[in-house]
């Protein structure tokens, strides 16, 4: 097995660079304007403009309008989309891309239940609840993760270089998701960070390969 990498958050061309050469298979930028690692389609195209064949863009939206959301794709033409608001399926789908749906794993959340309501999706991405629609750096109890899913499954919320292998030994997701777990400030990534971040998703994989 070989657990995919998400590296979220991404505002400069250098961390581009460097999450790239960590090893990184999906690169995310973040089109919500409430957030501190907010892109705004004007910068898309120069932040992407080098990726290499085989890592993957992916478009971070929150109750966009449609609008920005064509815009946004008229940057990056290949992106993958994630929603992260309350987007119901049909909104999701509409563009005509794949898409993950992003759940917020409060008390009552049902990963199955939403995965019959959006059959579309390509993934769902589950995170830690958070006061707004951004997320909290905090982790969540794994334990609620059902093992037999239909969908591949997305971890994210408070992973960091010394939790993600026992994520992974624990979760057995499809891929993990990082943004704040690899950074100095908002925005701003650690080279380093990255690097020890995807050797422990290695290792893991390692492991459970054994």
């Amino acid at each position: 097995m070989r657990t995919r990498i998400k590296i979220c958050g991404l505002t400069r061309e250098a961390d581009v660079e460097a999450a790239v050469a960590a090893g990184a298979d999906a690169l995310g930028f973040n089109c919500y304007a409430k957030s501190p690692r907010h892109v705004a389609p004007a910068r898309l195209r120069p932040l992407t403009r080098r990726l290499p064949p085989f890592v993957t863009p992916v478009l971070l939206f929150v109750n966009a309008p449609s609008d920005l959301i064509e815009d946004a794709l008229a940057a990056v033409p290949n992106a993958l989309l994630q929603f992260h608001g309350d987007e119901h399926e049909a909104a999701c789908s509409r563009y005509g891309h794949p898409y993950m749906r992003a759940l917020r794993m409060e008390e009552g959340v049902d990963l199955l239940d939403c995965e019959r309501q959006f059959p579309s999706a390509a993934a769902m991405l589950l995170d830690a609840p958070s006061a707004g629609y951004g997320g909290s750096g905090s982790t969540f109890d794994w334990n609620r993760i059902p093992l037999r899913r239909s969908k591949p499954l997305v971890l994210a919320g408070g992973l960091v270089p010394g939790n993600v292998g026992d994520a992974i030994r624990r979760v057995r997701p499809y891929a993990v998701d990082v943004s704040s777990g690899v950074e100095d400030a908002p925005g701003l990534k650690n080279s380093v960070r990255m690097n020890q971040f995807i050797a422990a998703i290695r290792a893991a994989d390692q492991a459970l390969s054994a």
